[in-house]
């Protein structure tokens, strides 16, 4: 994931957060807005109850490496806003990539 993806206003995270549509499950929790530009938009967001900021750190660029690799299967003009549950602890990176993918797919198809 680039640094162009990522939302970096505070404002537009909180408009995705309080505007737009949501989707989750047992692990994460995506708010998703719909916008006029092609390409996507991401932004990761992990309480410090997951963890030290060493693991924080390690699910964020999990994550990003998640985002990287399955970009082609994600539907285009959408921000996300991927919030991380404790749960997403004890999921091996596979299971979490499986997870995370299908969970951003099934949010398209609403």
């Amino acid at each position: 994931m680039k640094k162009r993806d990522i939302v970096k206003s505070n404002i537009l995270f909180n408009d995705i957060i309080n505007k737009g549509k949501r989707i989750s499950n047992k692990y994460f929790l995506i708010c998703y807005l719909e916008k006029d530009f092609i390409k996507n938009n991401y932004g990761i967001a992990v309480g410090k109850k997951i963890g030290n900021a060493v693991t924080r750190n390690k699910l964020k660029r999990q994550i990003r490496n998640i985002i990287t690799k399955n970009a082609q299967l994600f539907p285009n003009y959408h921000n996300y806003i991927i919030i991380c549950k404790k749960e997403v602890l004890d999921l091996s990176f596979q299971k979490m990539e499986e997870v995370l993918v299908s969970l951003i797919n099934k949010g398209d198809k609403k």
